[in-house]
């Protein structure tokens, strides 16, 4: 195995990003370390798959050019996260501006894609839940997904959202709420 595939800490992975001669392999190392939660961190949130993957690899586009002028006040995580909920966030905004659509249509549209996944049956409590946290206004259902799926503290998602972690708090409370009265009730 490579010497540089054995390095996995964040520190490890922006030293050698600033070097040009290991700059594409920390890159590579960065990926696959985080590749497959931002993924589906991103995934929660836009349901299709296509969708998905354009807007991680848009995401990683970003973060290779802006690598070098990363001043680590946060996490490496923690910056990713960011910029792949800001990017999944403008996905979702110009999906509806493409395809005019109101607030009520797009969700209406995510229901629908949902409903059209392989396997989907709504009577199984793992598609309720999806089809609950979709009927969540959108701030909420970021602060579920990352907090539910993600198990991420209040304090690491106050930097991810930059908003305050009191306003994460009840955001994630309503959230529940909804999501276990959706639950009850279909």
């Amino acid at each position: 195995m490579p010497e540089y595939q054995q390095i996995v800490e964040d520190q490890d992975i922006l030293d050698l990003f600033r070097k040009e001669e290991t700059k594409e392999k920390a890159f590579s190392m960065l990926v696959k370390k985080y590749q497959e939660r931002l993924y589906w961190h991103i995934r929660r949130m836009l349901i299709h798959h296509e969708d998905t993957n354009d807007v991680l690899q848009n995401m990683f586009v970003k973060v290779w050019r802006s690598l070098d002028q990363f001043r680590q006040d946060a996490a490496l995580y923690t910056w990713l996260y960011r910029i792949a909920t800001n990017e999944s966030l403008t996905h979702i905004e110009q999906a509806k501006k493409r395809q005019s659509r109101s607030l009520s249509d797009h969700e209406d549209y995510i229901g629908n894609t949902l409903k059209a996944e392989k396997g989907f049956d709504a009577n199984q409590l793992e598609w309720k839940l999806q089809m609950a946290i979709q009927s969540l206004p959108e701030k909420q259902r970021v602060v579920f997904n990352l907090r539910y799926y993600d198990e991420m503290p209040y304090e690491k998602m106050s930097e991810v959202l930059e908003t305050s972690v009191g306003s994460l708090k009840a955001s994630y409370h309503h959230a529940a709420k909804k999501v276990e009265e959706f639950i009850r009730t279909h």
